[in-house]
């Protein structure tokens, strides 16, 4: 499979660090446009302009979402003869996508930064596509993670959650070793607890059959330090009110970025 990456920051190098350590695709066998040299995987070809030839077997869209139009008059044409365009651009749908640049097919996506061990979340928005786009698509981003198909407001809060949610989840692992710290915990120590707590409790969730809420109350003996602890998370719902806010903004500024996008 022949690549072309138009831009190839944190997110888009990512994937591509994934999908040629899971041997998904060629290293010589990537393109990639940066505005400047960027550190890419050995073999990879980056360059400030598309390769002369043919077409590839795919398009990575890659770049800031309000470089859409200053992108598509560079390289629409060059870009026209493939047969799929995959973007990662926020806020950017098929309809703003086929305007910018006709003839492939658009397929907008959210990834997220844990496709880089394969552990990711890619949602993406293209119910209409063809069957056999829909294959291509589903065998390239399998190395990723989860892959999950999904459209309008669906679509909305499942990108807002898996783009977004690696960063509260971050905080989260920071706020809880500042906790320990406060109560006299070494700074260090805090973190290594912190860290190593939240890895263990995914990996848990993750491969037992009960839901985390379950999980979470056979931790909780009744009248327990673990249940005092919930106690306070669950008090008026505080912790769902917290992420429901949360997802909120963010998909709030999304719809912003997405009419922007739409003119």
């Amino acid at each position: 499979m022949r690549v072309w990456m138009i831009g190839c920051g944190n997110m888009a190098g990512a994937m591509l660090t994934r999908w040629i350590e899971s041997g998904a695709v060629k290293a010589e066998a990537v393109d990639v446009v940066n505005r400047k040299d960027r550190a890419l995987p050995a073999g990879v070809r980056q360059a400030r302009a598309l390769p002369t030839g043919a077409a590839p077997d795919i398009v990575v869209l890659g770049v800031k979402p309000q470089q859409l139009d200053e992108v598509a008059g560079h390289y629409a044409d060059r870009v026209a003869g493939a047969p799929i365009l995959l973007s990662i651009l926020a806020g950017v749908d098929a309809a703003v996508l086929t305007r910018a640049f006709p003839g492939p097919v658009p397929v907008p996506m959210m990834p997220n930064l844990p496709v880089a061990l394969g552990q990711g979340v890619c949602v993406v928005n293209a119910p209409d596509v063809p069957t056999e786009v829909r294959a291509r698509v589903d065998a390239l981003l399998a190395p990723l993670g989860d892959v999950i198909w999904a459209a309008g407001t669906v679509y909305a809060a499942a990108a807002v959650l898996a783009g977004c949610g690696p960063a509260y989840l971050f905080r989260f692992i920071d706020a809880l070793a500042r906790a320990a710290e406060a109560m006299g915990v070494a700074h260090d120590d805090a973190a290594r607890l912190a860290l190593a707590t939240v890895r263990g409790a995914a990996a848990l969730a993750a491969t037992d059959p009960r839901s985390p809420g379950a999980l979470a109350d056979a931790v909780a003996s009744p009248g327990g330090t673990t249940r005092a602890g919930l106690n306070v998370l669950d008090d008026g719902a505080a912790l769902d009110r917290l992420m429901q806010a949360t997802l909120a903004a963010s998909a709030a500024r999304a719809e912003e970025m997405a009419a922007a996008a739409r003119g």
